[in-house]
């Protein structure tokens, strides 16, 4: 890595495509070049859209409109449409089309000759969503956006948002290391996009001819990402989806300069533009979420097992860093993007602080009333899990269906709720389980190198902040993440 200069003077009079640009960390990349980069040549924003007309709408909507760009407002006050109109071009298209769905042809002739970053931040992080949607937008769209960046005139560098839970459930020490087309997590051979795409299309044809309903090919999409995930070592279709994704990426990238950015478990701003900005219900925070609305009394997992969680603004950060380290440079290069090396966070902490938070502040439900929570339980094994769960919730809702068919309101209303709870609770068993055992530790040797390149160059390290030791978990929690949860995520 040759000696880093200054970060906001390579972002000046630069024009940077984003895609996905709707989504939580895209939102937040966006209003980090508006607020320190003013001079940002142009920002193509990609979104998901059939016109122009829809594309500003959700932009306005979607982005513009989140509280997240209070600061910006602040900062610009009445000159911020100004800014906005000189500075930001919205661009309706689709990634899982080639040229990204663009039909405005001039737009995409001036896109070709302007673009000189290319930050790829669209993707579907459903665990199991339909295998058809995640080949489409994470394995396939990240070669359509490649092979966008390829006709780029004055391209510098391709930086591709991806997972660090590519590596599935890997044990040890997890390195900054590339998939090779084909690699599959467990040895078994036959892996490949073509063959899957194929699948996916026979499938779907097959069963559109025996006039399967809408919802029977949904589930049955969604099956079909669950068992090729599996068959080749893979949790889950979204991190088996991302994998593929990758593996195009390597293969086909020639002489771009492409940066993978591979990000952890990632939680709310630490610090900018404010502390605990969120949106949506993340990985960690649909634990936080079902025990603060009492929904969860026990849970699955071993308390020492290290949850490596990195803040969104650090997230952010490394990537802008690392796309003004890598211009013009022709290789490709891998950064986690993390905490379980440098400061490990256990869940058995997190589940503390969350005990102390929501005893301290109580959730108050649509009835006005102040929702008590007690300790959680948690169960190192399944075994364990199945016999509290019979006991606590089964048994119970057993009796209840004997009692409701007295169709008493009071003991109808507590079977409803048992029955929500349990399935609740397996949802988030089903989804999780395998990151609630986690043996891994994801090596951040070249985020690290990175970060002492930026520190050795002494230029704007205050504003462009990603070293995860910093972090002390025990405030992030109780004093920025929790209540920036309850403020923005909980519904």
């Amino acid at each position: 890595m040759e000696q880093l200069g200054s970060i906001l003077q390579f972002l000046e009079n630069r024009s940077i495509l984003v895609t996905g640009a709707t989504g939580f960390l895209a939102k937040i990349f966006i209003e980090k070049i508006l607020r320190v980069q003013p001079n940002v040549r142009k920002l193509y924003l990609l979104l998901r859209a059939p016109d122009a007309k829809t594309a500003m709408l959700r932009f306005n909507t979607e982005v513009m409109a989140k509280d997240l760009f209070r600061v910006v407002k602040e900062k610009y006050g009445g000159g911020l449409s100004s800014l906005i109109s000189e500075k930001v071009k919205v661009v309706a298209g689709d990634i899982t089309c080639e040229n990204l769905g663009v039909k405005d042809t001039v737009l995409l002739e001036e896109m070709w000759k302007e673009v000189d970053v290319v930050v790829n931040l669209a993707a579907n992080t459903n665990f199991d969503e339909r295998y058809d949607v995640s080949l489409a937008i994470n394995t396939l769209g990240a070669k359509h956006v490649l092979n966008f960046s390829k006709r780029c005139d004055k391209l510098k560098v391709h930086v591709h948002v991806s997972t660090a839970y590519v590596s599935g459930e890997k044990e040890g020490l997890i390195l900054e290391t590339p998939y090779k087309m084909g690699e599959t997590l467990n040895g078994t051979s036959g892996l490949a996009i073509d063959a899957e795409k194929k699948l996916v299309d026979d499938t779907l044809k097959q069963l559109k001819a025996e006039n399967c309903s809408e919802e029977f090919i949904k589930s049955a999409m969604k099956d079909l990402g669950i068992q090729r995930a599996r068959k080749f070592g893979w949790p889950n279709t979204y991190v088996f989806s991302k994998a593929m994704g990758e593996m195009l990426l390597g293969h086909l990238k020639e002489n771009i300069p492409l940066v993978i950015v591979r990000p952890t478990i990632v939680t709310s701003t630490y610090k900018e533009p404010f502390p605990g900005w969120a949106e949506g219900v993340r990985t960690i925070d649909s634990l936080a979420v079902g025990y603060g609305k009492g929904r969860i009394t026990c849970f699955l997992g071993n308390p020492k097992t290290v949850i490596d969680a990195i803040p969104a603004d650090m997230v952010v950060n490394a990537m802008i860093v690392a796309m003004a380290a890598h211009a013009n440079q022709p290789n490709e290069t891998i950064y986690h993007v993390g905490s379980s090396v440098s400061n490990p966070l256990e869940l058995g902490s997190v589940r503390d602080y969350g005990q102390r938070y929501f005893t301290k502040h109580p959730w108050i439900n649509k009835e006005g009333r102040p929702v008590i929570v007690g300790e959680v339980k948690m169960l190192n094994s399944m075994d364990s899990f199945k016999r509290y769960l019979a006991i606590h919730y089964l048994l119970p809702l057993k009796g209840l269906e004997i009692v409701n068919t007295a169709c008493c309101q009071y003991f109808e209303s507590l079977y409803v709720d048992l029955r929500r709870k349990i399935k609740f609770v397996m949802r988030l068993v089903e989804l999780y389980g395998p990151y609630l055992f986690f043996k891994g530790y994801y090596d951040d040797m070249n985020t690290e190198i990175l970060r002492r390149a930026a520190e050795e160059s002494g230029v704007e390290t205050d504003m462009f902040y990603f070293d995860p030791k910093v972090i002390n978990w025990a405030d992030y929690f109780m004093n920025i993440h929790l209540p920036g949860a309850v403020k923005y995520v909980f519904k």
